[in-house]
């Protein structure tokens, strides 16, 4: 235990919005750590319930009571200041940190390892985690998702190493100071928070900065931002580490793409090593895998037991979840919610679907990043064969005027998309068009994810 962590020892930790992917790895650990933990959320869900039976006391619905005899309070970032507990506590003047600031407190006093990225940050950091385990390491970890196989998002662990996804999305990943880092790609995105590319530029900048002296960063040198990142990086005190298919010091080479799996050598500097296989699709994941392997080798791991450990990598939740097939017809659930994520997506789909047709329920994720990217929502929604677009998920935004799911619809195929803001009708169009070999997908970081189950009890009531 670390001594910030000594500190809180009989003290009572309130969390603001527990229920969270992000939060709630935070207050499993804490709990872990013997810590007295609260905490609320507007509704219940399997989360919720699982850090009660840990023994955290739980209040569904957010007041200003539920604060009382809190000597700490953690906000998430989905919370606003108008928030009745945030507005109690700072009257009471108890401290409040951010969900980054929480997680740089437990990351103390271990040998950290942020992953930090505009995609594939859940993905590489549950990678990376599972090769560890697989190679004998007990690390701790707090991910923004649940690794299929253990259906864990966090984790206290007996070993040095501390694994944490690094959110970007309001530039406080700055926080975490980690012994080493993993950057997969930059691209704008939360323009709620960055205006420009620029300023996504200068938090990756001040992330890398952050890195402790004798560190390691490993990047993907086929990104175009990384490749400008690297530009500015004046620092000579830690090991930069690249990997992607052109010259890097991790090469990928030979992809073999099938439906269910994938394959590719990977060189390291020069030397050939045992092929990297995953048991799900993707040349997507086949990069995110090579950072990973890449990390735990700089963490002093065998590169052969960390490649058998990918191996055994079943995915996370809500990355390509596989929820059911019924009649030959595969429903699967995907948190993909900006631009560049839905085409590595689709692409994924139709190599997986092979000559079925992808049908998509995709409900856009803010009102600033739908403005902000319409027409290339619309371009990577095309990949699909049917598209329905749902009402667009604000999260904690208010409305923009003009700003509507219609934006993405209009600049697509009429006769293959169209807005629905029913979700009752967006099951019922899916279920009836969907035949065998086809592959219906639920997209969006937004409650989508609820129709997936949804969509498969219909197929299996239909099909009766």
């Amino acid at each position: 235990m670390s001594s910030n962590v000594e500190k809180l020892e009989g003290k009572q930790i309130h969390f603001v919005g527990i229920g969270g992917a992000g939060m709630s790895g935070i207050a499993r650990i804490m709990i872990a750590e013997g810590l007295n933990v609260s905490g609320s959320d507007v509704k219940r869900s399997s989360i919720v319930d699982s850090l009660e039976s840990l023994g955290a006391e739980i209040f569904i619905g957010h007041d200003a009571k539920n604060i009382q005899g809190a000597h700490l309070v953690i906000a998430s970032g989905a919370i606003g200041d108008a928030n009745l507990e945030i507005t109690a506590a700072k009257s009471a003047g108890i401290k409040i940190l951010t969900r980054a600031e929480a997680l740089a407190m437990l990351m103390v006093g271990k040998k950290s390892i942020a992953v930090a990225g505009t995609h594939g940050k859940t993905t590489t950091t549950s990678m990376l985690t599972v090769a560890l385990q697989s190679a004998g390491s007990d690390p701790s970890f707090a991910i923004g998702g649940l690794i299929n196989s253990s259906g864990l998002n966090a984790h206290l662990g007996s070993g040095e190493i501390f694994v944490a996804e690094a959110d970007e999305s309001d530039g406080s990943f700055t926080a975490y100071h980690p012994f080493g880092a993993i950057i997969t790609n930059i691209e704008l995105d939360h323009v709620d928070h960055f205006k420009s590319l620029e300023e996504v530029f200068k938090a990756f900048l001040d992330f890398t900065d952050s890195i402790q002296s004798g560190g390691f960063l490993v990047v993907c040198i086929d990104d175009p931002g990384v490749k400008t990142l690297l530009g500015r990086i004046k620092r000579s005190d830690i090991a930069v580490i690249t990997y992607g298919q052109g010259e890097a010091d991790y090469t990928i080479s030979r992809i073999l793409l099938e439906p269910g799996r994938c394959l590719t050598r990977v060189s390291k500097n020069g030397k050939i090593l045992p092929d990297l296989q995953l048991e799900i699709p993707g040349q997507h994941n086949l990069v995110n895998a090579t950072a990973a392997l890449a990390a735990g080798v700089a963490l002093g791991l065998n590169s052969e037991s960390l490649i058998a450990g990918l191996a055994k990598y079943s995915g996370s939740r809500r990355r390509f979840e596989r929820k059911g097939v019924v009649n030959g017809i595969e429903v699967i659930d995907d948190y993909g919610h900006h631009p560049t994520e839905l085409r590595v997506t689709l692409e994924t789909a139709k190599n997986y679907v092979q000559s079925g047709k992808v049908i998509v329920v995709f409900q856009p994720h803010r009102y600033s990043r739908t403005q902000a990217f319409a027409s290339e929502f619309a371009d990577a929604l095309s990949i699909a064969d049917d598209v329905l677009v749902l009402e667009i998920y604000p999260a904690s935004e208010e409305p923009i005027p003009g700003v509507t799911s219609q934006m993405i619809t209009k600049l697509m195929d009429r006769e293959h998309s169209g807005f629905e803001p029913s979700m009752v009708s967006a099951v019922e169009r899916v279920v009836s068009i969907a035949k065998p070999g086809d592959l219906i997908m639920t997209l969006g970081a937004g409650d989508v994810s609820s129709l997936a189950p949804v969509i498969v009890q219909a197929l299996e009531e239909k099909h009766s």
